[in-house]
């Protein structure tokens, strides 16, 4: 199994906006940070999205993706979502709708504000096209099969709102994580590697800090660690530099083999 990092950075991307910070000026490739989102691949051949960042399309072309099997959704926020339309390369050419799994209200959320991907009655007109999805509600404790993939979904706070984080084979994937409750605890412990967002070095109100997402990471005891959703503040080299053993940041474009 593969995992590919199609995005790192934090909603407000890397480098910022009018920002003339070093990291923003940075000439490491690494500190060059899109929007979270992540590929995952078995070693079968099914291949799962997690999230459509606003930078998909561009993400998809640096990772040679040509099909897809299915989207698994964290949570509706913009900078995990916004991508969306760019599924209709997939759709198109696959000529069939593509499963999209998420929370409920994250699947309301979506439809609500893109209405025509999930409408059949919505068809475009002729000689064009539009993004078709299926949408699949899961819920905690309910495992889903993609392919030959079995995703288990968490639930974890970030702020007032529920985000899903996936537990897929050796894989514990948590992105936009206030806290890890003792269900999700439960099920992604002894996770051979996991995905886990870390913010600053200092505390945020709605996302784990550093400090927070390596205690964490040591007690959902996983081998490798990888710490993405990354801000402007924290330099690459930098903060590989300070990390203990197994726990790395992550990049762009970085592939794991799982396994």
């Amino acid at each position: 199994m593969k995992l590919t990092f199609l995005g790192t950075g934090t909603s407000f991307g890397v480098p910022q906006l009018g920002c003339h910070c070093a990291v923003c000026r940075s000439t490491d490739p690494r500190d060059k940070r899109t929007r979270v989102g992540a590929l995952v691949e078995s070693d079968g051949g099914t291949v799962i999205l997690i999230d459509t960042p606003p930078e998909l399309r561009l993400q998809l072309l640096a990772a040679g993706v040509e099909r897809l099997d299915a989207v698994l959704y964290t949570h509706d926020h913009a900078d995990h979502t916004n991508g969306i339309d760019d599924l209709r390369a997939f759709t198109s050419r696959q000529s069939a709708p593509l499963p999209i799994y998420g929370p409920a209200e994250t699947l309301a959320g979506l439809s609500e504000r893109f209405r025509y991907i999930f409408d059949d009655s919505i068809e475009p007109p002729p000689g064009t096209s539009k993004p078709k999805g299926t949408a699949i509600v899961i819920d905690e404790g309910q495992p889903v099969t993609i392919g030959d993939l079995e995703i288990r979904p968490v639930r974890v706070p970030h702020g007032s709102t529920i985000v899903f984080g996936y537990r897929i084979g050796p894989l514990a994937y948590v992105t936009d994580a206030k806290a890890i409750p003792a269900t999700a605890m439960a099920t992604l412990r002894g996770a051979d590697t996991l995905v886990i967002n870390a913010l600053f070095r200092t505390y945020h109100p709605t996302h784990l800090s550093i400090p927070e997402a390596l205690a964490a990471a040591r007690e959902i005891g996983a081998r490798h660690t990888y710490l993405t959703h990354l801000t402007h503040n924290i330099s690459h080299a930098d903060l590989a530099a300070e990390l203990p053993e197994g726990v790395m940041p992550a990049y762009d474009g970085l592939s794991v083999d799982l396994g």
